[in-house]
């Protein structure tokens, strides 16, 4: 059940605080609710919203400035599972990092509403650096001879490092005709132009005879769509330098 107002989230994230002890009051200095504990002094901060967003954010860390326990509060609305203010796995992982809490209010028909605290104040991030696609990175990015792409721009397929090889053997063989996978490899300076030639990933390549291929039209066609890329290349300095027989 969806709320209409964010006032609603006030009595249940009240009463959560309160059953443990809190003495919450509502609207001091311009924050939503402060519940302060009578015995130890804690004191948390919330600032509550319909739905998780920028401007929540940003009170939030505005909050942070007055005490260091500082929750965000918002509904769970069911009915919008694929929202992206209701991912909460991702939206609590940046909480954790800019050091805020977060918890959930769940609202239903015939039955009180339920908190579910995905962070407190101060817990650290959960996921650490994906070692594995760091790698996976850095290596397409080592592997793509330039910058062949427009960030934002969906009018043609990115240019990946496989794509720019693919391309690279679809001009040797557009330029010399069928050609074995090893002379394809020393044209186009690719050392894996057999598995490029034989897995046929974007369908340019078509197998004449053993150990030999030719390309198909939609390679042909490819080789004009990016002919950037490949002008690039082939007036790469590195190219040059090797064209010209010159070793550093």
């Amino acid at each position: 059940m969806a709320v209409k107002h964010e006032t609603e989230l006030y009595k249940p994230v009240k009463a959560y605080f309160e059953a443990q002890g809190f003495e919450v009051k509502s609207e001091v200095m311009h924050c939503d609710l402060v519940a302060i504990h009578p015995d130890s002094g804690d004191t948390f901060l919330v600032e509550m919203k319909k739905t998780f967003n920028l401007a929540l954010l940003l009170q939030g860390i505005e909050r942070l400035r007055l005490s260091g326990q500082v929750m965000l509060a918002v509904e769970r609305n069911r009915k919008k599972s694929g929202a992206h203010n209701q991912r909460f796995g991702d939206l609590s992982e940046l909480c954790r990092m800019l050091g805020l809490g977060l918890m959930t209010v769940t609202f239903f028909k015939t039955k009180a509403p339920v908190i579910e605290l995905l962070c407190e104040p101060g817990d650290p991030p959960r996921r650490g650096i994906r070692r594995v696609r760091q790698t996976r990175l850095i290596h397409e990015f080592r592997e793509r001879s330039g910058d062949y792409n427009t960030g934002g721009s969906t009018r043609r397929k990115l240019v990946t490092a496989y794509r720019e090889k693919a391309l690279r053997i679809a001009w040797a063989l557009k330029e010399h005709g069928q050609l074995p996978p090893r002379k394809a490899a020393e044209l186009t300076e690719v050392r894996l132009a057999s598995l490029i030639l034989q897995k046929d990933y974007y369908g340019w390549f078509e197998r004449v005879e053993r150990g030999v291929y030719r390309l198909k039209e939609s390679g042909a066609a490819a080789v004009v769509e990016y002919a950037d890329v490949i002008e690039a290349w082939l007036n790469s300095p590195q190219r040059q330098t090797k064209e010209g027989g010159i070793e550093r």
